[in-house]
């Protein structure tokens, strides 16, 4: 178990085991969520730059209004 302190101010340090592990820096974002008696914090550390080739070029490029019939067409 890891402990933090809550300063006045609402800041808390995240223990460097903790930053370690999750590989935070100074200056990484941190998103928060609650169900009313929990927090989950979630690193978003990551780079858009590392999402490129994670998807396969298409075989076949399509024009906008070729993707305006296409979003017309499906169904809500």
């Amino acid at each position: 178990m890891h402990l933090g302190c809550l300063s006045s101010k609402g800041q808390t340090t995240i223990p460097i085991e903790i930053r370690e592990i999750l590989n935070l820096q100074p200056g990484d974002k941190l998103e928060f969520f609650t169900d009313g008696s929990f927090i989950t914090v979630i690193p978003i550390n990551k780079s858009i730059k590392g999402l490129k080739g994670l998807l396969k070029k298409p075989s076949k490029s399509l024009s906008f209004e070729e993707m305006d019939d296409i979003i017309r067409k499906k169904p809500l």
